[in-house]
């Protein structure tokens, strides 16, 4: 935990695989520990191809049975129809904006704004999840422990 908390959590994220990770993975996490999905974010990557979008946007129901035929995944099926969904998703707005970084950019820096944006742009999309992601790739501001070096850097 703490390695991650040092070295990604709220970092800014510059590449297609690693934002779709980060929001698949945050949606795996609604309702469990982040310690949990941590655990399994090795299987998830096998699962999900790496978190290619172009790949998992191509996933059918035969791939969604050999994902919740693994226990080292989260096997939630409405999770993981969700992901694929949401690489579909994410791929046209890639496509729009030529690239998810010049998305996430031309949006507005308010939170309320953004959570609505995202429960509009993406499923199993709550506010929750998206204030998660936002924080994890670094679009915005995640609170820290006063005592943090990461609170004092700031």
């Amino acid at each position: 935990m703490e390695k991650y908390h040092d070295e990604e959590w709220g970092f800014p994220v510059r590449t297609t695989r690693k934002h779709f990770e980060q929001l698949t993975l945050e949606i795996f996490q609604a309702g469990l520990s982040w310690r949990t999905i941590l655990h399994k974010r090795e299987a998830f990557r096998k699962e999900f191809a790496r978190f290619s979008p172009e790949k998992v946007a191509r996933f059918t129901e035969k791939d969604i049975e050999r994902i919740l035929g693994n226990p080292g995944v989260v096997r939630n099926r409405k999770k993981i129809e969700a992901a694929i969904e949401n690489a579909r998703r994410f791929l046209a707005i890639k496509k729009k904006h030529g690239s998810f970084n010049r998305y996430l950019a031309s949006l507005p820096d308010d939170l309320p704004s953004l959570q609505k944006i995202f429960r509009a742009e993406f499923v199993f999309m709550g506010p929750k999840i998206a204030e998660a992601y936002l924080e994890s790739v670094g679009r915005i501001p995640e609170p820290h422990d006063p005592r943090c070096w990461r609170a004092k850097e700031k």
